[in-house]
């Protein structure tokens, strides 16, 4: 580790590749945890099955590539396919624990999650999969560093995608239904909003989202039907860090995670990456406990 460390002080130019390989991977991460910062606010429910979502979705793509889709016209179809799924789950486990408590929702997304896992395993295997466009990397500092040009290429999709979320959610009128069912239920309802159909709508758009990350990450990592729940935390640590309704804060979260990964990924070895993210999650939610406590003394 120590050796590690003393590469990126003797050798700046690794700090810019991990720098800019994070920010490219964050994009991602940002945009699936916007997904889950939609149905946590609007909702109320903290959906474990979000990154199960997204494996799904690479692996609609990854499916289409084989068939001779190019991956971009896949991620549309795997954004398709992932509404659909939403839908089913929405009308047939989470209509039926909006109301309830905490343990209930998260206990039910939990089986779902296992439940889309194992469809993925007797339908994919448990073999790691991606899509190889055979894309030449770009070269810069000097051939020092070098960007895939097909990460860089999704990087450009989650940017649009985000840019796109962010212009329905303001302009659109059901963007502004479900901002107003996020911020009191009951007084949309009592304004002639139709709560269970936002509520039907944003866990849906929240799948959509997912399937498109999802694909994402085939083109750029490698899926597995088991990968979900490291890409479940990294949204809650996301989510969690930078608070609801916080759309800026969602994106810095996103590429800080995406840059303290690679980091972390370099110095102590790609195997504990995953304990990186753990660790950040409990980090986090120490500091937000430290945080309302200290809330709950200036307040008595």
């Amino acid at each position: 580790m120590l050796d590690n460390i003393d590469i990126l002080i003797m050798a700046p130019v690794f700090n810019l590749a991990l720098i800019i390989d994070g920010l490219l991977i964050g994009a991602i991460f940002a945009l699936s945890a916007y997904g889950l910062a939609l149905v946590w606010g609007v909702m109320n429910v903290k959906n474990l099955a979000q990154g199960v979502f997204v494996m799904a979705g690479g692996y609609i793509c990854w499916w289409l590539w084989g068939l001779g889709l190019h991956p971009v016209l896949g991620l549309v179809a795997a954004s398709a396919v992932m509404w659909g799924v939403g839908w089913v789950v929405f009308k047939t486990v989470i209509r039926l624990v909006l109301d309830r408590d905490l343990f209930t929702s998260l206990l039910a997304t939990f089986g779902v999650a296992i439940v889309l896992e194992q469809v993925l395993n007797i339908l994919f295997t448990s073999d790691t999969q991606t899509i190889d466009l055979g894309y030449q990397s770009l070269s810069l500092a000097g051939g020092a560093v070098t960007l895939p040009a097909q990460k860089l290429g999704a990087f450009v999709l989650a940017v649009v995608m985000s840019i796109a979320v962010i212009l329905f959610m303001k302009r659109s009128r059901m963007g502004q239904a479900i901002r107003a069912t996020a911020q009191n239920p009951r007084a949309a309802r009592v304004m002639g909003i139709d709560t269970e159909k936002v509520y039907s709508f944003t866990f849906c758009l929240n799948a959509a989202i997912c399937g498109a990350s999802g694909a994402l990450i085939a083109m750029i990592w490698l899926i597995q039907p088991f990968y979900g729940i490291p890409y479940s935390i990294r949204a809650f640590v996301i989510v969690t860090a930078a608070g609801l309704g916080n759309l800026p804060g969602v994106i810095a979260a996103g590429f800080g995670m995406g840059v303290v990964e690679q980091y972390g990924g370099f110095v102590v070895g790609a195997t504990y990456q995953q304990a990186i993210v753990v660790g950040l999650l409990l980090m986090v939610l120490m500091i937000r406990l430290f945080q309302q406590s200290r809330k709950r003394q200036v307040v008595q």
